[in-house]
């Protein structure tokens, strides 16, 4: 049985993509991480990632684009303004029998694929507070718990859709396309207010499709936070604490990642983990040599 984590990126996230590599790397170098290209620009982000942690392009690309076509042709333009966003729907069809999927703004801070020990028992989990915080905004409309399209008990784990993991097989392309052409024809169900795009219509898929699911969060005494935006965690060497309990994961979520961004400085430090001193050489002085950079 094959394990192991997806990503989606291009060379416009290479930057993100490489501390959340390194970060990766730091608690797991076996692990078999597959690189899902967000669209046709992906070739520096991937000979990159190949070189410093052997990270592999997933190998049916003719299905990716298949897929993007799809996704194009269910939902309108001003339903869903780029379908290469829903790219990491193919996890579900790809090489690995039990994956984790992770945005490219996060870093982790312990061995992440030991969390697939969860899909013993469970076809998918996630391990956030969205269902606590934010509730359904970024997720769901009033009008789906009005008319109970989910049960309260189902809405209560809607997720971010940032970081999860699940099973090959769990879902089928006719049950994928068939409950996708579904959600293009309910727009109303949706909350895309704030900008967000796969999250609701993701989220829509796992309740209607997957009912072996969990939260890793929902523990308890409960689990630790994961947002970039919580200022109240404590680092301890380049680590998280929520409370006394380690993080696994931080996601910058909706943040910007600039000079000045909550764990602006954490996150410098796995984006250099292996470049030295680089971390340390200031700005003006990178941009006026910056072969000093290109290190990768």
């Amino acid at each position: 049985m094959s394990r192991g984590i997806y990503i989606v990126a291009n060379d416009h996230v290479i930057e993100n993509a490489i501390a959340l590599l390194n970060s990766i790397r730091q608690y797991d170098q076996e692990v078999t991480v597959y690189l899902i290209p967000f669209n046709d620009k992906y070739h520096k982000v991937a000979d990159t990632l190949a070189t410093l942690h052997n990270v592999k392009i997933f190998p049916d690309l003719e299905l990716i684009d298949k897929f993007t076509q799809r996704i194009g042709e269910i939902f309108d333009r001003d339903f869903l303004a780029l379908p290469n966003k829903m790219r990491k729907l193919v996890a579900w069809f790809g090489p690995l029998d039990e994956f984790i999927y992770i945005d490219t703004d996060i870093v982790v801070f312990e061995k992440i694929s030991n969390d697939l020990d969860k899909l013993a028992e469970l076809d998918f989990f996630c391990c956030d507070y969205h269902h606590a915080n934010d509730k359904l905004r970024n997720i769901f409309s009033p009008l789906v718990k009005e008319q109970q399209i989910f049960t309260d008990i189902q809405l209560e784990d809607v997720f971010n859709s940032g970081f999860w993991g699940s099973k090959k097989g769990v879902i089928s392309y006719e049950q994928m396309d068939e409950t996708l052409r579904e959600c293009a024809t309910h727009r109303e169900y949706f909350d895309f207010s704030e900008g967000v795009t796969d999250q609701p219509v993701l989220n829509y898929l796992i309740l209607k499709l997957i009912a072996k699911r969990g939260n890793l969060v929902k523990i308890p005494g409960g689990g630790p936070g994961s947002w970039g935006g919580s200022r109240n965690f404590q680092e301890q060497d380049y680590i998280l604490y929520d409370q006394g309990k380690r993080l696994k994961y931080l996601h910058w979520a909706g943040i910007k990642m600039k000079p000045g961004s909550p764990y602006w400085q954490l996150w410098r430090h796995y984006r250099y983990l292996h470049e030295g001193k680089l971390a340390f050489i200031p700005k003006l002085t990178r941009r006026l040599f910056p072969f000093i950079t290109n290190r990768i």
